[in-house]
C-alpha cells in the first residue's frame, strides 16, 4: 500500500486540468467528514441498516478519511470516529487509460471507476449497468468546494431502486496521510490503511454463472 511518507520526495506526474488524475491529486491528505443520512424526499434518516447500506448504522456520524494518491495508485480509507462503532474500510485502485479503476469490490461485483466532471469534481460509479448493479450500487459524487473543503454525496440503490442518500461535508486536517491522525480510534501506531475491502453480496452471481 502507499505510504505518503515514502513518496514525499517523489516527482509526481502532471495531469491536465480537470482530469481524473488532476482531481485525485487535489484530494490527497487526511480529512474529517461529517456525514448525514437522508430519505429520498430530504427528511433526515437516523439509521440506514434496513436500507441495505454497504456500511450500515446510525447517523449522523463522523469519519476520518485518508486519501493516498501517487499519480498511479489510490488507497482510500474511511475510519468511523464518532456516532458509530469503530471500523475502518479501505478501497484501492489504479489509473488506467486516464480513468481510476478500482480493484474488485468482491466476487461478481461491477467494475467501479473514477470519472471527472471537470476541475474539482469526481464521480465514482459502475462503468456499466448489469445484474451486479441491480444488487447494489452507490454512485459517489465528490466536489471540492473551497481550498481544504469538499462535499461528497451518494445515492444508494438496492435491487435496482434508490433507497437513501448520504451527504458528507469534509475538512482537510493534514495535507498528507503518512501516519494515523490523533483522532484515529485505532490508535496512533500502525498502518494508515487496512487490507482492501471485499464484499460477498454479489457472490451468488458467480455461483449462478452470471
Amino acid at each position: 500500500m502507499i505510504n505518503c511518507g515514502e513518496i514525499m520526495s517523489k516527482q509526481y506526474p502532471v495531469f491536465p486540468i480537470g482530469s481524473v488524475g488532476y482531481n485525485l491529486m487535489l484530494l490527497r491528505g487526511t480529512w474529517h467528514d461529517h456525514i448525514e443520512l437522508y430519505n429520498l424526499d430530504g427528511t433526515p434518516l437516523d439509521d440506514d441498516s434496513t436500507a441495505g447500506s454497504g456500511s450500515p448504522g446510525p447517523g449522523p456520524f463522523d469519519n476520518l478519511v485518508y486519501i493516498d494518491f501517487d499519480g498511479e495508485k489510490l488507497s482510500l480509507t474511511n475510519v468511523h470516529i464518532r456516532g458509530r462503532e469503530t471500523a475502518a474500510k479501505t478501497f484501492t485502485g489504479y489509473m488506467r487509460d486516464d480513468l481510476l479503476v478500482f480493484d474488485p469490490l468482491g466476487p461478481g461485483a461491477y467494475e467501479n471507476i473514477g470519472m471527472s466532471g471537470g476541475p474539482g469534481i469526481l464521480t465514482f460509479n459502475a462503468r456499466q449497468l448489469d445484474k451486479s448493479t441491480d444488487v447494489y450500487m452507490e454512485p459517489d459524487f465528490i466536489m471540492l468546494t473551497a481550498p481544504g473543503e469538499r462535499v461528497r454525496h451518494t445515492v444508494l440503490y438496492r435491487h435496482g431502486e434508490a433507497v437513501r442518500t448520504l451527504t458528507a461535508k469534509g475538512t482537510r486536517l493534514w495535507p498528507s496521510c503518512e501516519r494515523r491522525h490523533t483522532l484515529d480510534p485505532r490508535g496512533e501506531d500502525g498502518p494508515v490503511h487496512e487490507e482492501p475491502f471485499s464484499s460477498s453480496i454479489w457472490s451468488h452471481l458467480v455461483e449462478d454463472g452470471d
